[in-house]
């Protein structure tokens, strides 16, 4: 059994000394492709290992599904509500990932390296003939999803990465995690009053420069869904359900920018997007889990989940 720590414990080693929430750094970071060093891409060798709660491994698994690579990479869910020893796999019969054979994703993480002291993140690849983590690069993954992997891409999958278009995708990729995707983190696990207002403005900041952006143009780059959408959506579609209340996100809710909220709900009513988002999941890991300071337990009746489904009259722009 994985060794107990608390999340709070945990986190104590990813805060600044202003009381700002600084994130760790990914441990497993060897890039996919056939180069020297690199990860072999062969179909059924890896399993991606994931929580449905969680936006970093919800976009690795939109790719999966956008580009027809659910035959070739495997995957495990987690239980979106984390223990006290981590991940668990606690959906699935027995309580362990059926082709790993682990209760808790610490498991895998100290099989691979016994001295690795830091959180066992979601999402995690694992070679399956090794029983390795090979690769927890959450801000890469997606990348590697779309380029070395596309010998597995079904036919007319969409080319989210164009690479006329990398440089500005990887740029706003950039801004996007820092202010958008963490930033909510940052407001949701800032330890001073300080470091909180700080986040909580410049998040709002961004999210007020995107509802212009998408003012005039359906998707982030135009009319073609990117790698950036994806990104942007994961935080969305989480917003007014956790991060609003739990993250204390709370000058707006995604209902209340038009350009953003549409935006939105066009991208969950694409598939892929929509049939990957489990709303159920995300309140429950964020409620009810070791993010949440809910002592009661008290699950969210809210949002109403219909606002998903309406029309979003997007498709002319």
């Amino acid at each position: 059994m994985a060794e107990v720590k608390t999340l709070a414990s945990e986190l104590t080693k990813e805060i600044g000394n202003n009381g700002s929430f600084v994130r760790q750094q990914n441990r497993f970071t060897t890039p996919f492709g056939d180069g020297p060093g690199e990860l072999p891409v062969e179909a059924g060798r890896y399993r991606i290992l994931w929580a449905a709660i969680c936006p970093w491994a919800h976009r690795s698994i939109i790719v999966r599904r956008l580009l027809g690579l659910e035959e070739v990479i495997s995957v495990g869910t987690a239980s979106p509500i984390r223990t006290e020893h981590g991940w668990e796999f606690s959906l699935d019969k027995g309580g362990v990932d059926p082709v790993l054979g682990i209760r808790y994703l610490p498991e895998i993480y100290k099989e691979t390296d016994p001295t690795y002291e830091g959180r066992a993140t979601v999402p995690t690849v694992v070679d399956v003939t090794t029983r390795q983590v090979v690769n927890n690069d959450y801000f890469r993954l997606t990348n590697y999803w779309e380029t070395v992997w596309s010998t597995y891409h079904k036919p007319g999958a969409p080319d989210l990465y164009p690479e006329q278009l990398r440089q500005e995708i990887d740029e706003l990729n950039d801004v996007l995690f820092h202010e958008v995707n963490n930033g909510v983190y940052k407001a949701g696990f800032a330890r001073s009053q300080e470091a909180y207002e700080a986040a909580y403005d410049v998040l709002f900041a961004r999210l007020d420069q995107l509802e212009e952006r998408l003012a005039n143009q359906r998707y982030l780059f135009g009319n073609a869904i990117t790698d950036s959408d994806i990104r942007l959506y994961v935080t969305l579609v989480r917003f007014d359900a956790a991060y609003y209340s739990a993250f204390r996100t709370n000058r707006n809710r995604l209902v209340d920018f038009p350009n953003l909220s549409a935006y939105a709900r066009d991208l969950y009513q694409t598939p892929g997007f929509g049939d990957t988002t489990d709303f159920d999941a995300i309140k429950k890991g964020y409620h009810l889990g070791q993010i949440a300071n809910n002592p009661y337990r008290l699950l969210p009746k809210g949002p109403d989940l219909s606002f998903w489904n309406t029309p979003h009259g997007r498709e002319t722009l």
